[in-house]
């Protein structure tokens, strides 16, 4: 009895999904290309299925125009916003602004997509290989005396 409720425990602890809060950290004057990194990032990030917690760091004179970080956080929610949804608000903390964004996708979803496209190909690859053409080795050394 006890073996068995050890196995049950075991099987319960194997299939559940750990949430993972990825970080991403920007300035509030970024590049137009730096921008569309790090947001291709986030994508996969929220592709597989974690979190990502966006911070905007200000210095200096950064500090007293906060609605330049907020309009960047709002436009990187409306840019990815087939991917995920925002959690929580932009909001100011000391000289960082954070929002919280989650996918819509659920991390085991991610993670048996992501499987299911990894047979997929295995087996595409071993059908391939199975069905090249053979060819006889004793003819050609024949052909080539």
């Amino acid at each position: 009895f006890k073996y068995e409720a050890a196995v049950k425990a075991r099987e319960a602890r194997k299939n559940q999904v750990n949430t993972i809060i990825k970080e991403m950290k920007l300035r509030p004057k970024i590049d137009k290309h730096d921008y569309e990194t790090k947001k291709s990032h986030i994508e996969r990030f929220l592709a597989a299925g974690d979190k990502v917690k966006v911070t905007i760091m200000f210095r200096g004179r950064e500090q007293h125009r906060p609605e330049l970080g907020h309009r960047l956080l709002m436009k990187l929610a409306g840019d990815i916003v087939e991917l995920g949804t925002v959690e929580s608000e932009p909001r100011q903390d000391g000289r960082n602004m954070t929002m919280v964004i989650a996918p819509t996708r659920k991390k085991a979803e991610a993670r048996a997509a992501a499987r299911r496209n990894e047979a997929s190909e295995t087996a595409d690859a071993a059908q391939a290989t199975s069905s090249a053409p053979m060819t006889d080795s004793v003819d050609t050394d024949a052909a080539a005396s």
